[in-house]
């Protein structure tokens, strides 16, 4: 059976300052990151056992359990992939002209996800997605790990609301560091992401 594995960093842990200090990345990703992995690969465990033993009386906290450190080890692999040290400016080709025929603009697309990640109600995430039954970008927001999303979607650029991923350094004052964020985002990534989820049927 296949289990999860906590994937290396695409650049060193300082290299992301002095928007996300080294110290919060690390423990960002081997601290956090890794516990959703271990806790993934955990639960697949207990699921196996249940199965062996034919007992699913707890089978609804353990699949809301295995769903939670799945979301979190997903997203946060895009997150790391997501952000560059060099990267910000905007978008080009066809996935800025799906931002500007969706969201009216660049500016429009960037205060909706700025201010849906901030006002994300206590932890969770911001996330740029693809909806394939319309064919269209969306903005959602993610609670924890999951939730509030449609089901079909497929996220592109994801923006991290949990305290541990700003709170070292930038308190209580979540809309700074997601300000921030825009100066890291690595467009490449994001425009590979969106060639690959618009090839798809509906």
């Amino acid at each position: 059976m296949g289990t999860y594995a906590l994937p290396d960093m695409p650049y060193d842990y300082a290299a992301l300052e002095p928007a996300i200090t080294g110290e919060i990345l690390e423990l960002h990703h081997a601290k956090h990151h890794a516990a959703y992995v271990k806790g993934a690969n955990d639960t697949l465990d207990r699921l196996a056992e249940a199965r062996d033993k034919q007992d699913f009386g707890g089978l609804v906290g353990l699949e809301k359990t295995f769903a939670f450190n799945l979301s979190g080890h997903v997203l946060h692999s895009i997150f790391w992939e997501n952000l560059s040290p060099d990267g910000g400016d905007r978008p080009d080709g066809e996935l800025r002209a799906a931002i500007d025929d969706h969201f009216g603009g660049f500016e429009a697309f960037q205060r909706q996800l700025s201010t849906a990640t901030a006002s994300v109600q206590g932890s969770g995430w911001g996330i740029l997605a693809w909806e394939p039954l319309g064919r269209r970008l969306i903005v959602e927001q993610v609670y924890d790990h999951h939730g509030n999303v449609g089901m079909n979607t497929t996220p592109l650029l994801v923006f991290d609301a949990w305290e541990h991923a700003y709170y070292l350094q930038y308190r209580n004052v979540r809309p700074d560091y997601v300000e921030k964020l825009w100066g890291l985002v690595n467009w490449n990534d994001v425009q590979r992401r969106f060639a690959d989820a618009t090839s798809q049927p509906r």
